[in-house]
């Protein structure tokens, strides 16, 4: 299986480490460049107005021509999300198990990409080979069907990348790990694993899908009303579940939410999503023809879509439906970070309309990656000698390094990396030399990249005290104002309650333009700097704010 005698490996994260989402690491063999993974990250709070960040992907547009392939691990967004912007700057070959190859491609028709993509679907038991390496895969469990751990075969070792998993022996079909091939690929010898830390901090083992199912099952029984269950679009796993459940008592599903309409139509298409009638799923417009206890209005959506439908539908502002004294809602969803506090308002505002809310502490939601005994299970199948652990914030990248310690592995052989970090294997002997650039390449719309740092910025400062306008129109010949000033306010005072302080600026404003023209030579940039730094001490004396103001001077 190995080519030849490979010189030097590089390990280089160029996303997925000290963050959740944004998976995407290199593995370089000698003059070969091999991507895992391309994924997208929600923006953080402070990422004002951004839609999605995706990896900084300068080394690979610098290195193209060296790239054999991007590989991926599963269909979700933390791993295909920024395929699209990626294979906007480069033409590479993209390799993915045929569902994950399935969503990929819807997602390159939603950004209208113009020329051909080289997709190639593999199988568990493929092999790809390549001058410098073979590359083998893995079935491993996860919430989405067709997930796959990555091993390639160099003449150092196995370096291999977990993607994301757990172990369950529950789960059937698409969903069952390869655990006898892991354990052959760890006896063959592991050079380096890179291993989910998602759940890197919490004990114990993840419990089984079984019983969530059963759960789902008895809550869909219990319940006397309607049934309203949200779950994020991409966890096929769980939306089988409620398919089944839903079955086994007898209730129709009214689907709520444009997310799931993509991946459910291609997952029910390949066989990844079973229904054993055609009239299990009902528009959620016909659900008043049906009984209360025969319905399950099914919320999905991306990120926080789902709990923005249900408070919707708590504060009675859904176009379809309003929940009512007797409604169980089921939500079946972790929270990303920073969205915790919005779930507990919902669930808050849930309690309030009246309905019954079951959520996790209900074992009716497991989390799709390993607990610290997976995780531990995970690195004694591979028997690896050097750890890096990836896909997780920093804390969770440095409990799994405990882990790792756990069962065996010496210090100096686990790395923590930071994004850019090359992680260099040489002369029998890994470690930590240089960066190459990395970062998060922010998309607003259809811009990529074009709200940076300054941006932001400017966006923070609007939100925090607002904006000042000031328009001046000016007589050059003259050096008389011919118009002016006139100062709009948005989102700093309330102009009608703020009178006064409005007709002291516009005066402060008039004496600086006046006194500017007074001078012999006068430039229209002067006097916006003037005005900017004289109303700004003004206001924050005033008011210990401070506005963005936005000089404006006209010529007649």
């Amino acid at each position: 299986m190995k080519k030849r005698k490979n010189e030097l490996i590089k390990i280089i994260p160029l996303g997925g480490v000290g963050e959740i989402g944004k998976n995407m690491y290199v593995i370089e063999v000698d003059e070969d460049i091999f991507v895992m993974d391309a994924g997208l990250m929600y923006p953080e709070d402070e990422m004002l107005g951004i839609d999605i960040v995706i990896p900084d992907i300068t080394y690979l547009e610098n290195n193209k021509e060296r790239i054999k392939g991007i590989f991926l691990t599963h269909g979700h967004e933390d791993a295909i999300g920024a395929l699209p912007y990626i294979l906007m700057k480069i033409d590479v070959p993209v390799y993915g198990t045929n569902l994950t190859v399935a969503l990929a491609k819807e997602k390159l028709k939603e950004v209208k990409l113009k020329r051909q993509v080289e997709f190639t679907i593999i199988q568990s038991n493929s092999k790809v080979e390549f001058d410098t390496v073979t590359i083998t895969f893995f079935k491993t469990t996860h919430s989405i069907a067709d997930s796959v751990g990555i091993c390639i075969h160099t003449s150092e070792g196995n370096i291999v990348h977990t993607g994301d998993f757990k172990f369950d022996q529950g789960v059937k079909g698409f969903y069952q790990a390869e655990i006898g091939k892991m354990a052959n690929i760890g006896e063959q010898g592991v050079l380096c694993l890179l291993s989910d830390s998602t759940e890197a901090e919490h004990p114990g083992y993840s419990i089984s899908e079984t019983t969530v199912a059963n759960q789902l099952s008895s809550a869909f029984h219990s319940a006397k009303g309607r049934v309203i269950l949200a779950c994020f679009a991409s966890n096929l796993l769980r939306i089988q579940q409620v398919f089944d459940a839903a079955r086994e008592n007898g209730r129709k599903i009214a689907v709520v939410g444009k997310s799931l309409e993509r991946i459910y139509e291609i997952s029910l298409k390949l066989g990844y999503l079973q229904m054993d009638s055609e009239d299990l799923i009902i528009p959620v417009q016909d659900i008043q023809k049906y009984e209360k206890d025969k319905v399950v209005v099914l919320a999905t959506g991306n990120q926080g879509e789902p709990f923005v439908v249900l408070q919707k539908m708590a504060k009675g502002s859904h176009k379809h439906i309003s929940i009512e004294k007797g409604d169980t809602v089921i939500i079946t969803a972790s929270p990303s970070p920073g969205l915790e506090l919005y779930m507990s308002k919902t669930i808050d505002m849930l309690y309030r309309a009246g309905a019954t809310v079951l959520s996790s502490s209900n074992k009716i939601h497991v989390t799709g990656h390993g607990l610290q005994e997976d995780l531990k299970l995970m690195l004694n199948l591979m028997k690896p000698k050097y750890f890096i652990p990836i896909q997780g914030e920093y804390r969770m990248l440095i409990a799994h390094g405990k882990l790792a310690s756990q069962v065996g592995l010496a210090q100096d052989h686990i790395f923590i990396p930071g994004k850019g970090d090359i992680i260099e294997y040489k002369n029998n002997k890994m470690s930590i030399g240089g960066r190459v650039p990395s970062g998060n390449v922010l998309i607003d719309g259809i811009g990529v990249g074009d709200v940076g740092n300054i941006v932001l910025r400017d966006r923070r400062l609007l939100s925090q005290d607002g904006i000042l306008i000031v328009v001046v129109t000016l007589n050059k010949a003259e050096k008389t104002i011919a118009s002016g000033p006139e100062i709009i306010s948005r989102g700093f005072v309330y102009v009608r309650e703020s009178e006064e302080l409005m007709l002291a600026s516009t005066n402060l404003v008039r004496e600086i333009v006046e006194k500017n023209m007074l001078k012999d030579a006068f430039d229209w940039s002067s006097i916006k700097q003037d005005i900017r730094d004289q109303l700004n001490y003004f206001l924050y004396e005033k008011t210990k704010r401070r506005p963005m103001i936005l000089p404006i001077i006209m010529e007649i």
